[in-house]
Order: structure tokens, then sequence, then C-alpha cells
């Protein structure tokens, strides 16, 4: 099992920026691939930003790639998720989620999910 745990959710007006972050306990995040998915109401939850921890790049969307960094922290048990320029559409339910050391974006690839934090943008 690897449990995960979000944190950093929160309440932000347009424009502003939120860092999440996805803490591991009792191991780290060394041969996992690790994501932040998202599911706003009435959407399917979809893939926002993942990084292999061991070595290589991290995978964005076309809608997240030029506002949010994904990253690795200095404990090997903790990703964040820094998200800038933030706008209403990003409103949803930010889930962690990890799977072996490779990049899929598929929701049912990940055996490993946290509980999720909110986050919210008004205008």
């Amino acid at each position: 099992q690897v449990p995960l745990v979000e944190s950093g959710g929160g309440l932000v007006q347009a424009g502003e920026s939120l860092r999440l972050s996805c803490a591991t306990s009792g191991r780290t995040f060394e041969d996992f691939y690790v994501a932040w998915f998202r599911q706003a109401p009435g959407k399917e939850r979809e893939f926002v930003a993942g990084i292999p921890w061991n070595f290589g790049a991290p995978d964005y969307t076309a809608s997240t790639i030029a506002r949010f960094t994904i990253s690795r922290g200095d404990t090997k048990n903790t990703v964040y998720l820094q998200m800038d320029r933030l706008k209403t559409e990003d409103t949803a339910v930010y889930v962690c989620a990890a799977r072996g050391s490779t990049y899929v974006s598929t929701p049912g690839a990940y055996p490993f999910w946290g509980q999720g934090t909110q986050v919210t943008v008004s205008s």
C-alpha cells in the first residue's frame, strides 16, 4: 500500500496561486510515478500533471503546462503541484495518485489514491 495525503487546497481568486502537496508515509516515492488528477462536479476525473520519481521529465496537459509545475520534494516522500494564474475552470477536487514508474494518463491505471483536496477559484 501507498498511503497518500493531499494538502494545500483552498479558496482563491482568479489569477492567484496555490501549492498543493502530496505526501506518503512509511515509504518514499522512489520507483513510483506520482500524478495529480482533478475532478469537477459532473465531469470525469482528468490527468493534470505527473512526474516519475527516479528520473525523467514531468508530464502535463495542454491546459496546465503553462501554469502548473509539478516537482519532487527533498525528502523523497512529497510531491508538489504549484498552480499559478488560476482560472475559475480550475475549480475541482485535486487528487494525488501513484503507480509504477511510467507515465499513464488514465485514472484506472493508478492503484493508489489520496482523498483529495478542494480547490475553488472565484472570479
